[in-house]
């Protein structure tokens, strides 16, 4: 199977290069090859499930109670094991 070109699409934005998620910029499917951005350079992490525009995707594993880290500040804390491409929300984090 070929590698998509990730150089021109952009599907979700980290900011920091110690966030351990990133915001989807727009609806994204199961299994979409979603193009990361951190900085100048995009990579592929593959969606485990449908995630909503403004949520959050786990960019490597998480495990329970690992930080979650956004915008390179700590938001929550995960209450089970997310694994990388997981959908990152109220239903696996908590303050």
């Amino acid at each position: 199977m070929a590698e998509k070109d990730l150089s021109g699409s952009l599907d979700a934005l980290m900011v920091d290069e110690k966030d351990n998620v990133a915001v989807c910029l727009h609806n994204l499917d199961e299994g979409t090859e979603a193009a990361v951005r951190l900085g100048k350079e995009n990579f592929p992490v593959t969606t485990a499930g449908a995630i909503p525009r403004g949520h959050k995707i786990a960019i490597n594993d998480i495990a329970q109670g690992e930080k979650i880290i956004k915008y390179g500040e700590i938001i929550g804390q995960a209450t089970e094991d997310i694994a990388k491409g997981n959908h990152v929300h109220v239903h696996n984090v908590t303050d």
